[in-house]
């Protein structure tokens, strides 16, 4: 969420932001933030007066009683005892304009940082990081992954179908074990790199949701347990990032370097056709977030850290990658900057995304109030950052297609201490 002052002395410069995220009411949605907070400002300053007239009327029928001017001190107290009405109408007045402009903050998307491209579709993202080595060359008769399923019995679509729905796989044999063998890899190496692992729950409530962003902009991307109000996680980034909702930290405190992993959930709702076949579009997936809350002043060395993890990772499984820096368009509604990163799938000829790094700023950290307190001992708002590290359907499924021989699937070398097999 936005900080009205920042709103309010850089108005020009967010409206024109905000059109890089084709938020086509960004004027009209702006100037109603600083009328309703100008409206607010004004309301809060007369309930002010008139508390304070109040309390010295109070004293001063006091003060009557006691020197035996009863009547003066009666005509007073009906003029106090009047006023209350008033306070009553000014505290309604300054709730619904608090809450007006609450609910106008929460509709408006962060603003995208200077070096994000312009462009509405994910055709207009801009290419940061080329691949520049070979891609795998595969065998004639060569097959897609869901195909490879099949043939070496490593997940059912169907089996997933028959006791839940579409979209949730169910994992089998060493296709499991190499689901296990990632999710320990990935957690290993953000240990190496500094991070803590935290085991989050798997449902949030509706605070958490909003803190984070989620809410209330993807509602119907979220499955929803009504009868307890709680939300199935997207993504590990909502219920790690959580914990330090109402937190203030030290300055020495930062960087707080974060993972771990959850299965994620995701409705997906109208995603239908031939590029989200076998694993390319899942209801549920695994898979590790690194999460970090940062000093402003290192966000951004921070996410540029991130985006070479990742990519470490990528080296390591021996998978082509491209990244992208995400256009206005494309990027999320919480997201300030977003780089994509995408590996090669050779049977498919087609570039798959594994993994979204982004820098927040101080969008998340302003809904869910977390602070640091400087040297001086004022409170300032964190930078919260994350990104997949990684998620592993994709990574299946160009896995399984890149390392397809006549013999069977080869196992990256550093995967083979987590599998303890080299070949499926």
């Amino acid at each position: 969420m936005l900080q009205v002052s920042v709103i309010r002395e850089n108005r020009e410069k967010i409206v024109e932001g905000l059109k890089k995220k084709h938020f086509d009411k960004a004027a009209l949605v702006v100037d109603q933030i600083i009328e309703v907070d100008d409206l607010r400002k004004t309301t809060q300053g007369q309930l002010d007066a008139l508390l304070s007239e109040s309390n010295k009327a109070s004293k001063s029928v006091g003060e009557m009683m006691k020197q035996g001017r009863t009547a003066e001190a009666e005509v007073l107290k009906a003029q106090v005892s009047a006023s209350k009405e008033q306070e009553k109408e000014l505290k309604a007045k300054l709730d619904q304009a608090g809450a007006d402009l609450e609910n106008l903050l929460l509709s408006v998307p962060n603003m995208p940082h200077d070096s994000v491209p312009y462009g509405k579709t994910p055709e207009e993202n801009e290419v940061y990081r080329d691949w520049t080595g070979d891609f795998p060359k595969l065998y004639e008769g060569a097959l897609p992954h869901w195909e490879l399923a099949r043939k070496y019995d490593v997940f059912d679509l169907e089996l997933g179908v028959k006791i839940t729905g579409a979209g949730f796989p169910v994992y089998k044999g060493k296709g499991a074990k190499l689901q296990r063998a990632l999710i320990a890899f990935f957690l290993d190496e953000a240990e190496k790199a500094g991070y803590t692992e935290i085991l989050p729950p798997h449902v949030v409530n509706e605070a958490s949701g909003r803190a984070t962003g989620q809410l209330p902009d993807k509602e119907g991307q979220m499955y929803h347990i009504g009868i307890d109000d709680l939300y199935l996680i997207p993504t590990a980034e909502v219920p790690i990032t959580n914990l330090y909702r109402d937190t203030i930290l030290e300055e020495k405190e930062f960087p707080v370097k974060l993972c771990g992993y959850t299965p994620c959930f995701r409705r997906e709702a109208g995603s239908y056709g031939a590029h989200v076949r076998g694993l390319n579009r899942l209801h549920q997936f695994d898979k590790v977030e690194i999460v970090r809350l940062e000093h402003p002043a290192k966000s951004y060395d921070a996410l540029m850290e991130m985006l070479e993890h990742v990519a470490g990772l990528l080296d390591k499984l021996e998978l082509p990658y491209r990244i992208l820096r995400l256009c206005g368009g494309d990027m999320s509604f919480s997201s300030a900057l977003t780089f994509d990163f995408e590996v090669y799938s050779a049977a498919q000829e087609r570039w798959l995304e594994v993994s979204s790094v982004s820098n927040f700023e101080t969008f998340q950290s302003n809904r869910m109030k977390l602070r640091y307190r400087d040297e001086n001992k004022k409170t300032i708002l964190a930078h919260t950052l994350n990104g997949s590290a990684l998620a592993l359907a994709r990574i299946v499924a160009a896995l399984l297609e890149n390392n397809q021989t006549p013999d069977g699937i080869q196992i990256p070398a550093a995967l083979q201490p987590y599998t303890r097999f080299a070949m499926i």
